[in-house]
């Protein structure tokens, strides 16, 4: 069985890898999809976060990177997929997330929401405070790979266009 684990990942953070890593274990194959939302900033391009993914995922064989834009749903049909992880820490991503899972199954009511709920030692980091840590220069070394410290800083510091 596959799944599809969307998201923006702007960054990835270890908490979307601590998701990713146990879907990856459960399931035949796992596709992170990064939402391509036109209407949203963006401190990384789609290339951009998926070349990041793709690099903290290679260990991974059963583990696909895609990006997409439009209805979500939409894109799982795409894939040939019936099944959508997400993942809660809080009870604020509950009622979001809740919300989500009844429109797409409205939209599509052969496609299901699952919820994975984050280690607690993940529960309260998000891509948004890890990008705003390091742009006030704290140490961002225990929330996400080297490979995507090293990504942000260059951001931060205009080194990737």
């Amino acid at each position: 069985m596959q799944v599809i684990y969307p998201g923006s990942f702007d960054p990835v953070t270890n908490g979307h890898l601590d998701i990713i890593d146990r879907c990856a274990k459960k399931f035949d194959k796992v596709i992170v999809a990064i939402l391509n939302n036109s209407s949203k900033k963006y401190m990384f391009t789609v290339d951009e976060r998926i070349a990041l993914l793709e690099k903290v995922l290679e260990k991974y064989d059963n583990v696909e990177v895609d990006s997409f834009s439009g209805l979500l749903v939409e894109y799982t049909r795409q894939k040939n997929c019936s099944l959508i992880v997400r993942g809660l820490r809080a009870v604020s991503d509950y009622e979001y997330e809740m919300q989500m899972a009844h429109v797409n199954n409205k939209l599509a009511g052969d496609i299901e929401t699952i919820f994975m709920v984050s280690r607690e030692k993940y529960s309260f980091l998000s891509s948004s405070i890890v990008k705003e840590v390091a742009m006030f220069g704290g140490d961002i070394s225990c929330f996400v790979p080297k490979t995507v410290e090293v990504a942000l800083k260059e951001k931060i510091n205009g080194g990737l266009k």
